[in-house]
């Protein structure tokens, strides 16, 4: 991810670059994105693993924003 994707992104700033670069990777670059996947789809990812994804969760309940069940 780039210093200009990093602007544009509202992802957490204590997010790994091995997230980002997954999330980047999957077109995903703001956070009420993510509200259209669950967590298993997120694990599915490569370089997403479960600190980056209690960290996801936290920054989207902060927001009042939550991942999608799964179907």
């Amino acid at each position: 991810m780039t210093k200009e994707d990093q602007q544009k992104s509202d992802f957490p700033v204590g997010l790994a670059a091995p997230a980002q670069r997954a999330l980047a990777a999957a077109g995903i670059t703001r956070l009420e994105q993510l509200t259209r996947f669950s967590e298993a789809d997120l694990m599915q990812m490569h370089g997403i693993g479960p600190k980056a994804l209690e960290l996801l969760r936290q920054t989207l309940a902060a927001k009042g924003l939550y991942f999608t069940e799964k179907k």
